[in-house]
């Protein structure tokens, strides 16, 4: 019998679990039609905060009822006015915890574009325009960890909140939970957000196939620059880690300047072009991944570059600019 107590609970939880991911799903379309679309900047307004009592104020209200039978069966005033005297608490508790939410100002939010699988990074900006301070505040989002904070009266504080990111191309958040249970954590307060935030999923970078040979002389026109000569000076760049020491531009740092290391461009016949076509024995999505992973690749060594894809051709270039023109292109081909 004992040992098939956990099987049973397992059972009856899988049987649960179904009615309940319903519910909560028809819950999160009511709310959607409910509230619409959010655009910061937001004042959360008292009409879309919910609020219910968590466990420990079930338990308080059922200790509550137990002091109002006893006091009322032996006549005892001192046990009604201690009741009373908690229920006022409980009372002014409750509306405390709605007031954490009620008039909380969102400025506005970004969403930082990722790799499949990984994840990412929200940034929301919330103001305290009243005097008092709100605390016990947490941000959701689902399948990741919560973020704590709180707020100073009149202060304003940014938040910084993961999500899971999923397959490659647009991913929407569309939905987080912003929620208190201050200031006895006999209630939870709470809020969904519907912001209109959306992140771009690259590939995940894989494979190990070794770079393709530097080559770029059947490059014309406006891309086509130095055809002859060896790599040459082009800007510094502050030191990062990994960057070997002999790249360091140390007469600059004798000077006074901070830790640069020099960035060297190679002349047209020795850039590297990453094309889709090299990779026509693998599956789709292992081509993508596999030219992602050398665009970082070439970052990392400090390569010009250039992607090619079918209808779309990215010119030379090499930064952070070019390095996420070329994730976004790569994140979003086909769609």
């Amino acid at each position: 019998m004992a040992a098939n107590s956990p099987m049973r609970s397992s059972r009856q939880s899988r049987f649960l679990s179904k009615p309940r991911a319903a519910l909560a799903a028809a819950l999160a379309r009511w709310a959607r039609a409910r509230q619409g679309d959010d655009l910061p900047p937001l004042t959360l307004q008292a009409r879309r905060i919910y609020i219910l009592p968590t466990a420990s104020g079930a338990a308080a209200a059922a200790l509550l009822f137990l002091m109002l039978l006893a006091g009322m069966n032996y006549d005892n005033s001192l046990a009604l006015m201690l009741c009373f005297m908690l229920c006022g608490v409980t009372l002014v508790s409750m509306h405390e915890c709605h007031g954490m939410l009620s008039g909380l100002k969102l400025l506005r939010a970004e969403v930082a574009n990722t790799f499949a699988g990984h994840l990412g990074d929200l940034q929301l900006y919330f103001e305290n325009e009243q005097r008092r301070a709100r605390s016990g505040l947490t941000l959701r989002s689902p399948g990741c960890a919560p973020s704590y904070f709180h707020l100073t009266p009149g202060g304003t504080q940014m938040v910084r909140l993961a999500f899971q990111a999923g397959a490659r191309g647009r991913q929407r958040i569309d939905r987080l939970e912003l929620s208190s249970s201050a200031p006895l954590g006999l209630f939870r307060a709470w809020t969904w957000l519907h912001l209109p935030l959306e992140a771009i999923v690259y590939p995940a970078p894989a494979g190990a196939r070794p770079l393709p040979a530097r080559g770029g002389n059947e490059l014309r026109g406006a891309w086509r620059s130095r055809v002859t000569g060896d790599e040459e000076w082009a800007w510094l760049r502050p030191l990062q880690y990994g960057d070997p020491p002999r790249s360091v531009a140390w007469k600059s740092y004798a000077r006074g300047a901070p830790l640069l290391v020099a960035h060297y461009d190679a002349p047209a016949g020795a850039r590297r072009a990453l094309d889709f076509t090299q990779l026509q024995a693998l599956p789709l999505e292992q081509r993508l991944s596999q030219l992602t992973q050398w665009v970082l690749d070439c970052e990392r060594l400090g390569e010009t570059y250039s992607l090619r894809l079918p209808q779309q051709t990215l010119p030379p270039g090499h930064g952070i600019a070019h390095q996420r023109a070329c994730l976004e292109a790569l994140g979003l081909y086909g769609q």
